[in-house]
């Protein structure tokens, strides 16, 4: 049987290093579990940390043991792991702004709990960022499931930056708007694949936004209002990753890095009530009613019903 669980010090573990991973969890160990051991093979970044905060509906799921195990092997390869449980629930952007408060690091990753990333991953991004110098880096998850459904109809939506990022005002019905629809499925693998880059290359392109894998300078993002729009909406919303995303663009600028290391679970999702779309309620600059409206229309203008962080609606659900 497992010795209890050291949760770790919020005192202790907010202080200032490179990068911190903020990871919100709910009613997935398994997940968790492998989204840890994805965190725990990194190398090239010694100075991360990691903070899990859970709102399982049972005990959180970071004392299962194969969670509970990759914590303690993070902590054993030298990065400091806090856990901690938020409830009653508030909504998603309530979550991220609390996880953000955690840390004082000068990057800070938004990793969804059923993402896996592949060796070298980290430090691929926190390379981009800093010779970047924009407000979020980014890897899309891919799909693994659909590696054989080729979409090349989306390709044409690849564009690379040529030089640093620029800010960048992006709103529904632009050509921009429509840039997100290389990330379903397995679509961003086929395009890698056809630049053929030599090993250790990586290519900055330009985005709407991206989902499951962003990578944040912190002080921009703050200085973007940060994920404190929460307030503004109602607990059963989702999007909020593209309000914060769309905030942090037009201020300072944002790429998607390939190639993505990150790769999609395909759990079923466990965000089943999604009344508002986040980004909706923050463009329009009002407080979010309690309408069904927002939640039938998606980034890309389809249904939000079964789309998927790997999918190009926000809704955190099935690939396609």
């Amino acid at each position: 049987m497992n010795r209890p669980l050291d949760l770790g010090s919020p005192e202790r573990f907010r202080r200032p290093r490179q990068l911190d991973v903020l990871i919100p969890t709910r009613n997935r160990p398994a997940e968790l579990a492998v989204t840890l051991s994805g965190l725990a093979a990194q190398e090239g970044v010694p100075d991360f940390g990691v903070v899990v905060s859970d709102q399982s509906d049972g005990d959180p799921a970071y004392v299962h043991p194969a969670a509970a195990t990759m914590v303690r092997a993070l902590r054993h390869r030298g990065h400091p792991v806090l856990l901690t449980r938020r409830l009653p629930r508030r909504g998603l952007a309530e979550h991220r702004a609390y996880l953000l408060d955690r840390s004082a690091a000068r990057y800070v990753l938004c990793l969804d709990d059923d993402v896996w990333l592949e060796p070298g991953t980290l430090s691929r991004l926190a390379t981009a960022i800093a010779e970047l110098g924009c407000g979020f880096v980014g890897n899309a998850v891919h799909g693994l499931s659909y590696l054989d459904d080729v979409r090349p109809e989306t390709h044409v939506h690849y564009e690379e930056w040529d030089g640093p990022p620029v800010p960048e005002r992006i709103r529904p019905g632009t050509p921009q708007w429509q840039r997100a629809t290389i990330h379903p499925a397995a679509n961003l693998l086929h395009v890698t694949a056809k630049l053929r880059l030599p090993a250790g290359a990586w290519r900055a392109y330009k985005v709407s936004w991206i989902g499951g894998c962003v990578l944040y300078d912190r002080a921009k993002l703050v200085d973007s209002g940060g994920f404190e729009f929460w307030r503004r909406l109602q607990e059963r919303h989702q999007g909020e990753d593209v309000a914060a995303q769309l905030a942090v663009l037009e201020r300072h600028g944002g790429a998607g890095v390939l190639p993505s290391g990150a790769y999609h679970l395909e759990s079923p999702t466990t965000v089943t009530e999604r009344e508002v779309e986040a980004w909706e309620v923050v463009l329009a600059g009002q407080p979010a009613s309690s309408s069904r409206a927002a939640s039938t229309t998606s980034i890309t203008g389809t249904s939000a019903t079964n789309e998927s962080r790997c999918g190009q609606s926000p809704s955190p659900g099935r690939c396609g």
